[in-house]
Parts: C-alpha cells; structure tokens; sequence
C-alpha cells in the first residue's frame, strides 16, 4: 500500500487548470488507451483529439422529427439559422441533413439556403435506390445520406434480400451518385448488430476502390448507425458492439480516413452521450446529433451537448456561442410549444436550480461550490434556489438577493431574511403545504416585509 500524508495548505486547491469556471470543464487524458483487437495490443492517443477537425453534424430535421410533430418551415428556418449562430464562423456545427420528400421539405431547404449562411451545409437522406436519387439532383445538393442498412436483421427480414443482393443495390445509387457529381454518404444501419467481417468491412472496402477512381471532395463517406443503442465504449468490448474496434478497423484494415466517418447513435440503453463522444476519442471526426436530442424511440446524441463536450475536449470555444443554446430551449418552449423537461441539463428551468439549504448556503457564500460553469456568461443562465421546506435561510437569502440584484456587501445576510424565512416554513408546518413556493408569492413577500429594498432595487 502506498502512503499518503495530508498536505496542509494556506490557500485552496480548486485545480483550476481542470475547472476554469470560464469554460465547462475540460477533459484531459494520462497516456494512451490500449485495446487487444486479434490479440495485439493496440494504442489509441485520446489527446490527438485535440489536433483533429473534429465537429458536429445535424440531423434535427430529419432523424429529429420522427420522434415529434412535425415542425414548421419558419420553425425549421429559424432553428437553422440558430444552429449557424451556435455552431461559429468555424463550422464546428458543419452540416444539416433534410428530408427530400415534400414539398414542404422541398421549399424549407430553399428558405434556408436563402440566408446564405456558409454553415450548417445543406446535405440530404433518401433510400439506396435511383428513383430517390432523382430528388437529390432536383435539389442541387452537394452531398446526401443513403440507407444502405448493414446487419441479417434489415438485409434478410426486412429488405427480403441476400447480403449479395443488398451490397449490388447499394454500390449501383453510390456509382450513380458520382456520376451525377454528388458526394455519397452511406447510412451502415444497425451496424454494432452486423456481421462486420462478413459484410460491412467487404462492402467498405468496396466503397474505397469506388472512392479512388474520383476527387478527395466526392469520396464516400461512411456514417455509423448505431441504430438500436447497442454500441458500447468500454476497452475490450467485443465485437461488433467495440466502438475503439470498430473504428480502428475501418481506419486502418478498410483504409477509411478520420474526416470521411461520422457517428450517429441512439439512446435505447442510456449510453448516447458518452457513445458519441468516444467515437471521437477512438478516432472519427463527426459526430451526429439533434437539437435536445430528440429522435426515433429514445433519441439521438444531444446536439448541445455535443457542443460543450466540444469545448471541454478542445479546451476553448473556437468560435463557439454559448448562449445560443438557453436562446435555443426559449424558443423551443414559447413558439414552438414542446416542454423540455425541468432537469435536463443545460436548458432545463431547473438545471441550475437548487432546493436543498445546504446547497443554498453554498451558492451564497462561493458560487463555484454548487454551479458546474459560471452558466451565468456562457449560458445567459445565473443559477437560482427554489424555495421549500428545505431551503433554509440561506435558500432565502439567496434568492431574495438575487431578485433584488444585490452584490458584494449590498447582499442581504440571513438575519434581514429571517421573517420571510418564518413565512415560507408556515406554509409547510402550519397550511400543509406540498408544492414549492412560487416566483411570485416571493416577490409578494418581499415588497411586504423588505419594502425599502424592494422599493429601491426591485428588478424590471
């Protein structure tokens, strides 16, 4: 056992290189990551993230509305030209696939293609055959997603097909997109549930003797579906469910370059989050994601939180912003009508929201004790107390401090709070009260027993 002695320190140690505060906490990684694949050892370099063009693709209009209501086109338009403003000139949020079939879909794509903004880059979907691919040359589309679904459980039961059958249908769509001069991207449906060897790894390769004989911009790119969730991170999980495995073999067995793959995942078993962003850590630059993470079943990678992961492996914003994201939800919630849940993180109204008083006293006397980012600068979002039974004093205080806008030695102390304190524990212990205490019944509070400070600070 090692021995460890305590350090005794005159000042703290809130290991701010790690947790700046300014920005979300960055992820930093200790040496390599090995993995056995045949029985070799195999190294992967987390921090070469850092140096990739990793980044972020949209699918909020297409995987994103099979799970809700449609949206409308100014819904659409408006989200879009959001998802530019968040994204940055750099293009960290870099293309928006649409669905082709409509009419609506048809004129949403030309809405948007009229703000004339340089990201998201507009890109398409259809199905692996001619006959969709018609819609994409009506459209002008530089690049389109295909389905070319990848495990027995599509090809066999669903498209009725042999795997030879299947691999023909789909190389015929890839040959007649080059020939009518756009970039293929092929959706591998369901593929941590494919037979990798006996079929996506032949089919890829196919792909790449295809890709060789056009420009670098027209190559294949290759979209992972992780379609039931069942994709796993975890060293020396075994195939085809080894996200590391899969990767490095499409990287180096089937020649696939890191720019030309891209991530898109599903939720079914909680792991969408962390999937995604461990394709980037074991070598792919794109991952796929929906506003709020709403798609089919349990839905797709957060687009939001792909962007602060973003930022925390990247260790700055590179053109990020932020508060595009709260403006994102407001919409969301007011125009659009669809309720985001009260703890989902980032956007939630209680996201950053504590009852307990402990908490409470925390967030009054050092912010950082209780807040994961100052959420106040990057999010527009300062962090507020709901008041129960259980917020205490402290819960009071903070709250009518922050109602009042008060700072420094303006803030009230506890003791100036006390009274509304007793009235707050009366609704509990005498009335029987089981819901919080609202916004509004503290304002009335406050003008009634602090009517100097409300009359004098009181906000607009």
């Amino acid at each position: 056992m090692k021995p460890y002695e305590l350090q005794d320190v005159p000042t703290p140690n809130l290991l701010e290189d790690t947790f700046p505060y300014s920005l979300p906490p960055l992820i930093k990684f200790e040496g390599k990551i090995k993995e056995t694949i045949d029985g070799k050892e195999v190294e992967f370099d987390p921090n070469e993230v850092r140096t990739r063009d990793i980044h972020i693709t949209d699918t909020t209009f297409r995987d994103g509305q099979q799970a809700r209501p449609p949206y409308k086109r100014e819904h659409m338009v408006t989200l879009f030209e959001m998802m530019s403003r968040l994204g940055g000139p750099k293009g960290v949020i870099r293309q928006s696939e649409f669905f082709l079939y409509t009419k609506n879909d048809r004129d949403t794509i030309d809405a948007c293609r009229a703000l004339n903004l340089k990201y998201p880059e507009i890109t398409g979907w259809i199905r692996a055959n001619k006959g969709d691919f018609r819609l994409v040359k009506e459209m002008g589309l530089k690049e389109t997603g295909m389905l070319t679904s990848s495990s027995d459980y599509h090809i066999f039961h669903k498209q009725k097909q042999t795997r030879k059958e299947a691999m023909q249908q789909y190389i015929e769509v890839v040959e007649a997109a080059f020939e009518a001069g756009v970039r293929p991207r092929c959706h591998l449906e369901d593929i941590t549930r494919a037979d990798l060897p006996g079929f996506v790894f032949p089919f890829v390769q196919k792909l790449e003797r295809l890709s060789e004989q056009v420009p670098q911009h027209m190559k294949v790119k290759i979209r992972l579906c992780d379609t039931m969730g069942f994709g796993l991170s975890y060293p020396n999980a075994a195939e085809p469910r080894s996200i590391p495995k899969m990767i490095w073999r499409l990287r180096n067995e089937c020649g696939v370059s890191a720019d030309r793959l891209e991530w898109h995942g599903h939720n079914d078993f909680h792991k969408v989050h962390i999937n995604g962003a461990s394709s980037w850590i074991y070598g792919l630059n794109a991952l796929n994601g929906t506003l709020f993470g709403f798609g089919e079943r349990t839905g797709n990678p957060p687009l939001e939180g792909a962007v602060i992961e973003y930022v925390a492996l990247k260790g700055g914003l590179n053109g990020v912003n932020l508060p595009v994201i709260t403006e994102m939800a407001e919409y969301y919630e007011r125009v659009i009508g669809t309720t985001l849940a009260s703890n989902y993180p980032f956007v939630g109204k209680d996201f950053n929201t504590t009852r307990a008083g402990i908490h409470a006293g925390g967030l009054r006397k050092f912010e950082q004790i209780y807040n994961i980012f100052d959420t106040t600068a990057l999010l527009n979002r300062p962090p507020r107390v709901a008041i129960t039974d259980k917020s205490g004093t402290d819960g009071v205080a903070l709250w009518v401090n922050d109602f009042l806008g008060l700072q420094g030695e303006e803030r009230l102390t506890v003791m100036k709070v006390a009274r509304i304190q007793r009235w707050v524990m009366d609704q509990y212990e005498k009335e029987g009260r089981m819901s919080s205490i609202t916004d509004q019944e503290m304002e009335e509070q406050v003008k009634t027993c602090l009517p100097e400070y409300y009359q004098a600070h009181r906000k607009n």
